[in-house]
């Protein structure tokens, strides 16, 4: 309840303590803004409580603003003073062993004999940069989530537009199969749309608890941040719950997890050989299916997945699977087992390498590590396997070869196929699943395009 001196020195339109109070010719005071706004809408300036007709400039009642001031400072001191609970004195001190403020008395009793007792200020000092040393791991975590944030957000994006993607281009190739294949294009549209359909939600689930995190550690670094500022007494009486909510938040290192983008290999690749398999028709087939999730930014594939050019830098996801320092894409399967053979054209481009890569390591520099192929630069044919490279002498120039892998015996060959004659081969116990390689890193005006077809060894 209000003393009769706050009420008083309350304003009659905002029934607050007066702020720049102004006088009025007929003697009754206001706030200078309150009366102001009274004004604005009315013809004349009348006075709020009497009506009589006033100054449209009054003058300010100095010393009603003077007590004013002197009554909101003391009571603001008194509200800040916090006493013993026991014995109503000053808390001055702190007990570090069972962390609490204590006052003189308090600190002479049998309760608190032998303990560590420090200065309030001394005290909050410490436990203060303690708190913001915390404080800080949080903050980094912090942002931490909203770059990991940007980049779910940029994948969820993605897969959208995968999405409505490989629908245009199933839609084109089932175009030309006509109405008996309407069956057939519902079940593959359908599984395409299950795929959108459970990855966005996983995406979506993961941007949600993602916001979660985000929101409940911007509450709690906010929360601490209001503790920090706050009075010393008042500080160390909250600390020990600010400390218990800081280091209860745990601190999460979220990451796109691998195979989060829209398979376009599955829905896309051999589309049309598995269609033949159903229709007993004649139709192209190409088992080494380039896998557009895994390739550089800079590289556009054919829409059939079977071949691929240099372009402009593509805003596209730094997923796992995607090569980000060579130039280069994989292919969507790769062999475990068994002989395979598929031929590559490369044309008149002056820069390219085409082999396999059995190494998982799809970033860094490293571009040798588990690459075993062949491939021209500088006008020079090269050949290279797990790091080492060296010159490799031929008498024409090749614009398409063919590779032959035999996983079991640990061949991987390059030959002419018109000729049927051996260009290189390496020899290597391959441990880990080995898949078609293309590095198309030609930097000319010439569009880079690579054509992949194969043909399956008995």
């Amino acid at each position: 309840m209000a003393s009769r001196l706050e009420e008083d020195l309350c304003c009659p339109v905002c029934q607050e303590v007066f702020r720049d109070p102004v006088v009025l010719s007929c003697s009754h005071s206001f706030c200078k803004d309150c009366v102001k706004r009274w004004w604005k809408d009315r013809p004349t300036t009348d006075c709020p409580i009497c009506k009589r007709r006033a100054s449209m400039d009054p003058p300010c009642n100095l010393v009603l603003k003077n007590t004013c001031e002197t009554f909101l400072q003391e009571r603001g001191q008194r509200s800040s003073e916090v006493l013993c609970s026991q014995h109503y004195e000053k808390l001055r001190l702190f007990c570090l062993d069972h962390q609490q403020p204590v006052c003189l008395v308090c600190r002479d009793s049998e309760k608190h004999s032998g303990h560590k007792i420090r200065p309030i200020d001394e005290a909050a000092q410490q436990h203060r940069k303690q708190l913001q040393e915390t404080l800080e791991t949080l903050k980094k975590n912090l942002k931490s989530l909203e770059e990991v944030q940007v980049k779910f957000d940029q994948t969820a994006d993605h897969i959208k537009v995968q999405a409505q993607r490989t629908e245009t281009r199933m839609k084109e190739q089932f175009k030309k199969l006509h109405q008996f294949l309407e069956k057939e294009e519902e079940t593959r549209m359908a599984a395409l749309r299950e795929e959108e359909e459970r990855k966005s939600h996983m995406m979506k689930e993961k941007m949600e608890a993602l916001g979660r995190e985000r929101e409940a550690l911007s509450h709690t670094v906010r929360a601490t941040e209001d503790e920090l500022r706050a009075e010393d007494i008042s500080f160390l009486l909250s600390y020990k719950a600010a400390v218990d909510r800081v280091q209860r938040r745990p601190l999460l290192e979220p990451h796109l997890h691998s195979g989060a983008l829209i398979d376009e290999a599955k829905h896309l690749g051999n589309l049309t050989f598995n269609i033949w398999n159903k229709m007993k028709d004649v139709v192209s087939y190409s088992p080494v299916v380039l896998d557009p999730n895994t390739a550089h930014p800079e590289l556009v594939l054919s829409e059939d997945l079977t071949s691929v050019r240099r372009g402009s830098r593509q805003k596209v996801p730094d997923n796992p699977e995607r090569m980000d320092r060579n130039i280069s894409v994989l292919s969507s399967e790769g062999f475990n087992s068994g002989t395979h053979s598929w031929d590559v054209q490369v044309g008149d481009n002056k820069f390219w390498t085409v082999g396999v890569l059995e190494s998982s390591q799809r970033k860094g520099r490293d571009k040798r590590s588990g690459l075993w192929g062949i491939g021209l630069y500088k006008d020079k044919y090269h050949t290279g396997s797990s790091g080492e490279v060296s010159v490799l002498q031929l008498k024409k120039k090749i614009q398409k070869f063919r590779v032959t892998l035999d996983r079991d015996r640990g061949q991987l060959s390059f030959s002419d196929p018109d000729t049927n004659t051996l260009i290189h081969r390496h020899t290597h116990t391959f441990t880990h699943t080995v898949f078609p390689f293309i590095n198309t890193g030609d930097d000319d005006a010439v569009p880079v395009k690579v054509c992949v077809t194969e043909e399956q060894s008995s």
